[in-house]
């Protein structure tokens, strides 16, 4: 199939937007983005159930309105005290208009109870339409516990509070972005992409 020469990133999220380039940053592409293409892009609605569902839709709506091969992913962090949520709806627990900061309080607060079973884990869907019909997408997770204090400025969403256990203690938030890309759901993600790509 090969790696396309031009890829769209199917996201307005500029913290999601800067991690895919840092992950893919020895693609040989050129990258795309809504902030620097002057055609109009479309706003696509995430109404599917899965992260899959959810990565194609912008990657297909996308690829479709620019005529070009598109990447787009859906992650989100699933929490076994919440029985998996928030999942899919990540970017949306505290509301449909939620920010990040809203969704990191709930979360917290969520979790805030003794006892409760703070095991979680980041999952990422990272998907490739282009506009003839083809698509590849791969999936990854970073398992982790949760805290309740929050830790660290780098990365965005629930870094704060999320402890992979690959790491050594540190929150993602406190990782530099090679650290948090070579453990994270979205960087393993994006690997197992451009080796499918490459197949």
């Amino acid at each position: 199939m090969g790696i396309p020469l031009e890829i769209a990133i199917a996201s307005r999220n500029p913290g999601k937007i800067r991690e895919i380039k840092q992950i893919c940053a020895d693609w040989p592409v050129r990258w795309v983005v809504a902030d620097e293409d002057d055609r109009e892009w479309p706003e696509v609605d995430e109404t599917g159930q899965t992260y899959l569902d959810n990565a194609l839709l912008k990657a297909r709506e996308v690829s479709r309105a620019l005529a070009m091969p598109c990447v787009a992913d859906d992650s989100g962090i699933e929490v076994d005290a919440l029985d998996g949520r928030p999942g899919p709806r990540s970017a949306r627990f505290a509301g449909n208009e939620a920010t990040d900061e809203e969704n990191l309080l709930l979360l917290i607060e969520s979790i805030r109870a003794d006892g409760v079973l703070r095991t979680a884990r980041y999952v990422c869907v990272a998907a490739t339409a282009w506009p003839d019909g083809r698509e590849i997408h791969a999936e990854a997770r970073c398992e982790g516990t949760l805290i309740t204090q929050r830790r660290g400025s780098e990365g965005f969403g629930y870094d704060p509070v999320f402890v992979p256990l690959e790491g050594d203690g540190r929150t993602m938030a406190e990782m530099s972005p090679a650290e948090k890309d070579a453990i994270s759901h979205r960087g393993r993600a994006f690997r197992a992409l451009r080796d499918a790509l490459e197949r």
